[in-house]
């Protein structure tokens, strides 16, 4: 049936646009406007946009697209979309330099992670703490403690960055405040439902910060509501104990990585299995996704980490070079670089399209269980079995 064209104008009309805003992980444009008196907001996804990108042609296909982008918005949309790609080239072939040393635990460390703006970061460690540390001075901030046992997996609710998960083998997961270091919540599971029945060595929150994703020893796992801290789906699937969970960036897709060799890509709002992602000849020690979603990589104890596309579930390209177990993988937020830490002491960053190994970071004494860039890209943090995180930029 033909659209009235009369009343597409009227619906139109009633929507009226106040302001457009960049986001540049993944990259997209929102769009804030107003219908019936009420604000809303809703984006434009450019997933797919890269540094040889047709400008004018994109400008053309959202217009066709979005009734609320006019001629009259064009050069606006237009100055965005070329921010966007500069964002994506920056910090491309930066090098990275040693900026500061911590001695950050008594006992070995097991995880960093950054907030959003890389104004923080956290630690966790076998002396069964998670420590919240200022990036710049390189002085702690706060010490959460009440866990029983190490404190293996941490994570903040980025974007907001203001609330802090800890997981730990003490079976339980907690949440924290990042201003206070007061304990919100401790995940315990509940009679009708118990939760994980071995330790916790994985969670990761979404981008709402209304759900979590834990990955157990106990072959499972579990994403969560943060606010009643009830269980929502149990995933069932893997044959040996988890080594980790996260979400995408739009939250619909969950990627596991298990000992038993495979990384799993599941659906988040029904909790089925979509792929079995194979190829390693050992246990999978992290899996990701990078901002897009698009691209999944996974990094194994035989070595090697592989990337995989998160449509066909192909493996695109393998990285070759440490001479130990990888421990730890991630995308930098441009999406076009990896970064791993390895048993072999090193941290390593790749192109992500090539595989090729662009920079070894060394200078630690043992096993690097843990590393991370910021959302800018431009400064890492490595944490180690040598009780050290130090600070890249």
């Amino acid at each position: 049936m033909a659209t009235n064209p009369l009343c597409l104008g009227s619906r139109i009309e009633k929507m009226k646009l106040k302001s457009l805003m960049i986001r540049y992980y993944p990259p997209g444009i929102m769009l804030e406007y107003e219908t019936r008196g009420e604000l809303k907001t809703k984006s434009i996804d450019l997933l797919d946009l890269s540094s040889s990108t047709d400008v004018n042609d994109l400008v053309g296909e959202i217009r066709r697209a979005e009734p609320l982008i006019t001629a009259s918005r064009s050069d606006l949309v237009r100055r965005l979309i070329q921010r966007l790609q500069e964002k994506l080239r920056q910090h491309s072939d930066h090098t990275f330099y040693l900026f500061k040393l911590l001695r950050a635990h008594i006992l070995p460390l097991t995880n960093v992670a950054l907030n959003k703006s890389g104004s923080r970061f956290i630690t966790g460690s076998y002396d069964r703490t998670c420590k919240v540390w200022h990036s710049l001075s390189g002085t702690p901030l706060h010490t959460l403690r009440g866990h029983g046992n190490v404190v293996y997996a941490i994570a903040f609710n980025n974007p907001y960055g203001d609330k802090i998960a800890t997981g730990s083998f003490d079976k339980t997961c907690k949440l924290w405040s990042v201003e206070t270091g007061t304990c919100y919540h401790t995940f315990r599971g509940h009679t009708a439902e118990i939760g994980h029945s071995a330790e916790l060595v994985s969670l990761s929150f979404n981008t709402s910060g209304d759900r979590i994703v834990s990955g157990s020893l106990d072959y499972t796992v579990v994403i969560w509501d943060t606010l009643t801290g009830r269980k929502v789906y149990t995933l069932i699937g893997h044959c040996a104990e988890i080594s980790s969970a996260v979400f995408n960036w739009d939250c619909s897709m969950v990627v596991t990585g298990s000992v038993d060799r495979t990384s799993m890509l599941w659906d988040a709002t029904n909790g089925k299995c979509l792929a079995v992602l194979t190829g390693h000849s050992d246990g999978i020690m992290q899996s990701c996704f990078d901002c897009t979603g698009k691209l999944v990589a996974t990094a194994s104890a035989d070595g090697t980490a592989r990337i995989f596309s998160a449509v066909t579930r192909k493996c695109i390209t393998k990285l070759e070079g440490h001479e130990g177990a990888i421990l730890q993988i991630s995308f930098n937020p441009q999406g076009n670089r990896v970064l791993t830490g390895s048993s072999d002491k090193t941290a390593r960053i790749w192109d992500a399209q090539t595989g090729q190994c662009l920079q070894v970071l060394e200078g630690h004494k043992d096993e690097i269980f843990s590393c991370a860039f910021n959302y800018k890209g431009n400064m890492i943090v490595t944490g180690s079995r040598d009780h050290t995180c130090r600070i890249w930029r």
